[in-house]
């Protein structure tokens, strides 16, 4: 029987094979060799290819490949939406996000956001170390604050405030508004919890 990631991960393949790969990478910022049939697709600052023949997602320098669950947040990418979208540069949080953001956010705020509060809220020379990591810009605002492109068009802004014997400390994780229109909001919820994952696991 088919795991519930595996029948994801298969259904999006079906709908990749649908699209035809030159308007992906016209809207999607992707790459795309037809004699491979290969898409490459920057992830979290790294390149990933998307097999077609063998249906298969797997990081270009040493072919390991990547996680079911990940690799279906990117099929999402390039399968969800069906026009040209611009990146907005108006930050929004996961509460202010269509389509279940509001209704998704305690769980959202409990196993993402909290556990970089716990993480980094301390800390935030440790969260500015990893986040240069993996090619975070500096955003500006809050104690520390980084700007992730996750996928050529999707950021995510995460923002730290750290604690003190007065002040408890916290955390924000903010997407771009374009964000609604390129993945499905629970792609949204999964890239914001992937990320915050990748940073808090990180061993520096």
């Amino acid at each position: 029987m088919k795991t519930n990631y595996k029948v994801a991960y298969d259904k999006e393949w079906e709908k990749l094979k649908e699209k035809n790969p030159k308007d992906i990478v016209d809207k999607l910022d992707v790459l795309y060799c037809s004699d491979k049939k290969q898409f490459t697709v920057t992830f979290l600052n790294e390149e990933y290819i998307l097999d077609y023949n063998y249906e298969t997602i797997y990081k270009k320098d040493s072919k390991v490949p990547l996680n079911i669950g990940a690799s279906i947040m990117i099929l999402n990418y390039l399968t969800f939406s069906n026009t040209y979208i611009n990146t907005s540069n108006k930050w929004v949080s996961l509460k202010e996000i269509p389509n279940g953001g509001a209704l998704f956010y305690p769980a959202f705020y409990k196993s993402s956001i909290l556990e970089l509060i716990n993480k980094f809220g301390s800390n935030c020379e440790s969260f500015s170390q990893c986040s240069n990591k993996i090619g975070g810009i500096p955003a500006g605002f809050a104690d520390k604050s980084f700007v992730f492109k996750v996928l050529p068009k999707i950021s995510i802004c995460i923002a730290v405030w750290e604690g003190d014997d007065e002040i408890s400390p916290n955390c924000t994780i903010l997407f771009d508004h374009s964000i609604q229109y390129l993945v499905h909001i629970e792609t949204v919820i999964a890239l914001g919890g992937y990320l915050a994952d990748t940073l808090i696991n990180m061993n520096l």
